[in-house]
Order: C-alpha cells, then structure tokens, then sequence
C-alpha cells in the first residue's frame, strides 16, 4: 500500500543561520529547504509537530502549500539532534507524480517462526530497504511472513514480496532474517586442586658441572673449619 501525501503548510523563511534555526525551534517552528527541478532553493518554515507526526507514520512524500503555491515534495533528509531524539532540519525535493525516487522503507517480519519450537531464535539483519519506484507507488514499510521459516532457515532481500513497480535497489542475494540456534559458551572452570604447578624451564646441568657444583659449595665451609683447626 502507498503512503498518501501528507498535507502541510509552510511560509518562506528570511532569517537564517544557527541563531535564527533555533529561535524558530523553541518556538515550535522547524526549519527546512526546498530545493530540485533546476528551480531556486527555498528556505521554509513549518509547523514542526505536524511534520514530525507525519514523519513518525512513515510519510515520504508531501503536498506542501506554500505562499498559495501547491508543490510535491519528497523528503530526502532529515536531520537530528545528537541524541537522535528531536528533528531539527528538514530537505524537501521538487517531485512529479510520473518521476521514479529512490526511497528507503523499513522492512517489518510478521509472524512466529515454526523453528522457534526446535531451539531457533529469529534475528532480523536487515531493518530497511532502498527501493525505486514513482513517486505516487511509495510503500510505507516491506512486509514479510516469516511463521514458515524452520531452524537454519534464511530469508534474502529477493524472498520479498515487492508491491508491484517497486523493484529492490540492493542485491537479492543480502540476508534479511535468520533462524538459528544460540549456543551458549560456559567457560572452564579452574580449581586450585586442578591447578599445576609452574614447571621452571631452564638448562639441567650436566652430571660433572651438578658434582662441581656440590664442590664449590662445600668448599668455603671446609676451608672456614681448617682456619679455626689452626688457630687452636
């Protein structure tokens, strides 16, 4: 099903800069530009709760009344602040209803996968789809059934069932959803009785050089007992 074209107002904005935007903002005004189909780039002022909501629903394309003038616009970006919480810049452009747009949609999985039962867990790789279709054929999201799905199941971007004019920009081949199982990894567990001692890697001597050894040892001691045999 395609989204229908959200209607909206807007008024030609004269102040710009970072300053100006802002002022706009806390006034629940939110900024944004017009732009495309070699004519002037118009900055505009909207109502912003009413084109977030819009935006909130999936709406991609917009009939936008401004300054007694109706045009088709699309949306091609849409800027947030650092949280990703609050919309603080809007880019409108021009349209016609015969023109083919690139769009991304979100891809929703429906349904609970049989292989759920036999120890699969389902894991969604893809969350969103570029598509090319006319401007009037923009789907609002790319719904698929996964119930059929079985462990070790795959589904790719080319088991989705596309609305008809609306074609795939990425390749078919690309993993959409996966059903798997999750192994879990315990870790060994090290106890002081199974614990080695550290072995002292070095050169063993030799049986002469380990009875010299002994000898030099021994040496000073004997040596120490013939002084004090003297003394006596």
């Amino acid at each position: 099903m395609a989204v229908q074209s959200a209607q909206v107002s807007a008024k030609a904005r004269k102040e710009l800069g970072s300053r100006a935007n802002k002022r706009l903002r806390d006034a629940g005004m939110l900024p944004g530009v017009i732009y495309g189909h070699k004519e002037a780039i118009v900055p505009v002022t909207l109502h912003r709760k009413e084109v977030v909501d819009h935006l909130n629903h999936g709406a991609h394309l917009f009939d936008l009344s401004l300054d007694g003038k109706n045009e088709k616009v699309l949306v091609k970006e849409v800027q947030y602040n650092h949280l990703g919480t609050e919309v603080l810049h809007v880019d409108f452009a021009r349209v016609s209803l015969d023109e083919k747009v690139k769009v991304t949609v979100p891809i929703e999985l429906k349904g609970t996968p049989k292989g759920e039962a036999d120890g699969g867990v389902l894991q969604q790789i893809l969350m969103t789809l570029e598509v090319e279709c006319l401007v009037t054929e923009i789907p609002d999201l790319i719904r698929h059934n996964v119930a059929e799905m079985a462990l070790n199941d795959v589904v790719h971007i080319k088991d989705l069932k596309l609305p008809t004019g609306v074609r795939a920009i990425p390749d078919g081949e690309l993993i959409v959803a996966t059903v798997k199982e999750i192994l879990e990894v315990v870790p060994e567990a090290v106890t002081e009785e199974g614990a080695a001692e550290p072995e002292v890697i070095g050169r063993k001597p030799a049986e002469g050089e380990e009875a010299a050894a002994e000898g030099a040892a021994g040496a000073p001691a004997a040596e120490e007992k013939k002084g004090s045999t003297e003394k006596k």
